[in-house]
């Protein structure tokens, strides 16, 4: 038996390790796209516009080469890599990874799911994440973000810029990746050719980029990894085919006092040519940010025995050919094509075309999911999401997001005509969010990780002294491209801060304008109206009291479906809900009201379910509460409003068969039931409930269940509330641009909350409110 357990667990680890490899081999072409095609501008970026001179003694390659050496080694390799990647919120990644972990922590912050509108369910939920007790003085750092709203808005406002950043940074890649691997046509082409041909080809491939997003990446993401490992071993087999033939020695330069060197005698200039030197680590954030896609270890893998070695052994041949050749046209040619040999220049010039659509596209799909859970939490405004894969959740595609990021694209393009200005507005909006992770993971290594507050102030004080000097460097350079993704950040930061305030003056004008329960049980079980048949959704942002919206409806319209739920769909701030703790469900009032709540919960990475799948879990849910007793008591007896005081956690709904057209012997009733959610379908639906077997079930349930059965016949309409918000007479001026004309606009050119909702249009019905707030 032991030798045949060992075995087992030998084989076990070996397939570990054999998936480990699979997913580090995946993540080269998702992953590492953007940090593989760096070699193709940072020696060009730092030696253009004159800030530093290629002289005979090669001081300033010799200094250059160091510094890129060492700057992927201990921000890539040493902050990302061996730190960064390990504070992972429930294996995701990213600056809303890092944000929630640290609100959990502390019990604080300004997005849903947070403080405020948590219930007792959602705080069990994120205490599964949390950690232990915490030190002294880490108890105090939670006290002062507790109790000081402004600290909340701060860590808020650091989250949305590293967002705004990353968004701006996929409208400058695809710019400075595409832009780069085509001017390799200048060394083939005479002058006169090549500056009617580069800039043409750079914005066709750009369109036909962008373009093909609405189709996905699975019919071609197979290629990706292929395409990055044969550039990562053409740039590495190039490198050492330089440095054997030029200069064998350059591996002296990777030496510190290379570095020394270097700045004593450039200066000035030598820190100006920093912002170019900081493109060797783009594509570091997105190691983190798609950690959800793989894990800690394939990434690792990856880097540390692919990609690094590959990225040092290119730029040191980059460096060896460049130390032996001082004649050639400094802001030309001093860049990565002319140090590949002649005669395989036109095939690495195709590999790098890939190479850079590969970087371009792992750019793009995480614009678009960073995006998605800013919707999530309410920070953008409403954007139609397609998913472009059945299988793959993370696989999704904006089309409002898309087109913009390429007007955009194409703008920078257009305007700037050089990798040098590129470069620059690249290097900004790179190094801003490499501060917001370090500012953030100081706080993560105090708040969540419980270690000395003296290891996260060393990891502040190094890693922040570097990033701030490449970031004074770069944003020396604003008049040189750098103003591009200030001037992009600081309108996603706009709209984003002004959504966010909006939604929430919005959530608290709903709770103070509530109706009490009190007020509803008065009316009687007829609720004072005619009840029809069928189940009517109320969607709601509150887990308790009645919303205004439905005195209005029912004020107006004195009927209502034969089953209410009040339904509350709520993000909270973990990435994931696991589909068992998704549903809560509730009783409102006395059973023959027939009136239930139900919150449903997701994480800010979660895929909604369509329409129909959510219909059958929630009709199934809420089965599945009638029958397991949990509803025996009545809601609310004292007229007390708590929020979930009564919900009930439902692990699995009970199962339910549809069957449609005339089903004999069947004694439910029959209506039309919408099949292609787009067309009422002429044939009928018959729901049955499985119940299991030998169930004891009393006549009362029984009765309620069958009540329930028939309204799923009958079919489901939602009610969803449009608020038009208005700020009160009286309010500051900033109010009142920001709810009367930029939220406003936002609204008018955003998705209606029944799309976001994903609920068919021929069952929705909207009830529309003035807002004062």
């Amino acid at each position: 038996m032991d030798a045949e357990s060992g075995r087992g667990a030998a084989s076990a680890r070996k397939k570990s390790w054999r998936s480990e490899l699979v997913l580090a081999y995946q993540s080269l072409g998702v992953v590492y796209g953007e940090v593989a095609t760096s070699p193709l501008y940072v020696y060009k970026s730092a030696f253009a516009g004159g800030d530093i001179d290629h002289s005979e003694g090669n001081e300033e390659i010799y200094g250059v080469l160091s510094l890129v050496f060492w700057t992927l080694t201990l921000i890539t390799l040493l902050k990302y890599v061996l730190v960064v990647l390990r504070a992972d919120d429930d294996g995701e990644g990213g600056t809303f990874a890092l944000y929630s972990l640290i609100c959990r922590r502390v019990r604080a912050g300004l997005l849903p799911g947070v403080v405020g509108d948590s219930s007792a369910a959602d705080d069990e939920l994120k205490e599964q994440r949390d950690g232990g007790a915490l030190p002294p003085l880490a108890s105090s750092v939670r006290a002062a973000l507790q109790q000081r709203r402004e600290l909340q808005w701060l860590l808020l406002m650091f989250a949305l810029l590293g967002t705004s950043m990353v968004i701006g940074d996929g409208v400058l890649t695809p710019a400075v990746s595409v832009f780069s691997a085509v001017s390799g046509l200048k060394l083939s082409m005479v002058n006169e050719q090549h500056q009617y041909v580069l800039l043409p080809v750079t914005c066709v491939i750009l369109v036909g980029l962008f373009a093909l997003q609405h189709f996905g990446t699975h019919r071609v993401g197979f290629l990706f990894a292929p395409i990055v490992c044969l550039w990562l071993a053409c740039i590495s087999a190039i490198g050492v085919y330089n440095i054997f033939i030029w200069n064998p020695h350059i591996y002296k330069a990777l030496s510190p006092y290379y570095m020394h060197s270097f700045i004593q005698k450039t200066q000035v200039g030598g820190w100006m040519s920093l912002g170019g030197i900081l493109l060797c680590v783009t594509g570091s954030e997105a190691m983190y940010a798609d950690l959800g896609h793989f894990s800690q270890s394939s990434i690792k893998i990856a880097f540390t025995m692919v990609v690094y070695p590959s990225l040092v052994l290119a730029y040191m041949g980059q460096a060896a050919y460049i130390s032996q050749h001082h004649n050639f046209e400094r802001n030309h040619h001093i860049g990565f094509y002319i140090s590949v040999p002649e005669k395989i220049r036109w095939p690495v010039l195709g590999i790098a075309i890939l190479a850079a659509v590969v970087g371009s596209q792992a750019v793009i799909t995480g614009t678009f999911s960073v995006i998605k859970q800013c919707c999530s939490l309410n920070c953008f405004p409403r954007v139609k999401i397609v998913h472009t894969s059945s299988t793959v959740h993370g696989q999704i595609y904006i089309p409002e997001i898309n087109w913009i990021l390429m007007i955009l694209c194409l703008a920078v393009t257009i305007g700037f005509r050089n990798t040098k200005q590129m470069a620059n507005a690249q290097g900004l909006a790179v190094i801003t969010v490499m501060i917001v992770t370090t500012c953030f993971m100081s706080l993560v290594i105090v708040l969540c990780w419980n270690k000395n507050v003296v290891f996260a102030l060393a990891f502040l004080l190094f890693f922040g002294a570097i990033e701030a000097v490449y970031f004074s460097a770069s944003l020396v350079k604003f008049h040189e491209g750098a103003w591009v993704p200030i001037i992009l950040s600081f309108t996603f930061l706009i709209v984003m801060c002004v959504w966010h305030y909006g939604t929430t003056k919005k959530y608290e004008f709903d709770v103070e304008n509530k109706v009490s329960i009190s007020w509803l049980l008065n009316l009687g079980p007829s609720l004072g109206i005619v009840r029809v048949r069928g189940i009517g959704l109320i969607h709601t942002e509150l887990v308790s009291g009645i919303p205004a919206i439905f005195s209005h409806f029912v004020t107006n319209l004195p009927a209502f479906h034969q089953v209410l739920v009040f339904l509350c769909i709520k993000s909270v701030s973990v990435p994931h809900v696991q589909s068992e703790e998704r549903f809560l469900v509730g009783r409102i009032g006395l059973k023959q009201y027939r009136l239930y709540r139900v919150v449903v919960r997701y994480g800010y990475r979660d895929v909604q379910q369509d329409s129909l799948e959510f219909e059958k879990a929630l009709v199934s849910s809420i089965a599945e509460f009638i029958r397991s007793g949990d509803s025996d008591q009545n809601g609310y007896p004292d007229g007390s409003e708590s929020p979930y005081e009564r919900l009930s956690i439902i692990s699995k709904g009970l199962p339910f068969q549809e069957a449609y057209g005339e089903v004999e012997g069947s004694p439910e009733s029959s209506v039309r039931k919408d099949t292609n959610r787009n067309l009422v379908s002429s044939k009928s639906t018959r729901v049955r409930f499985v119940l299991p077997e030998n169930a004891q079930i009393n006549s009362e349930v029984r009765n309620e269940l069958q009540e329930l059965t028939e309204a799923r016949e009958a079919g489901m309409s939602f009610i969803m509330g449009r608020s038009y918000m208005k700020a009160k007479s009286g309010s500051s001026l900033m109010k009142r641009i920001a709810i009367n004309f930029i939220y406003e606009f936002l609204t008018r050119n955003s998705r209606g909350p029944a799309y976001a909702a994903n609920v068919p249009h021929v069952s929705t019905l909207e009830v529309g409110m003035v807002c004062q707030v």
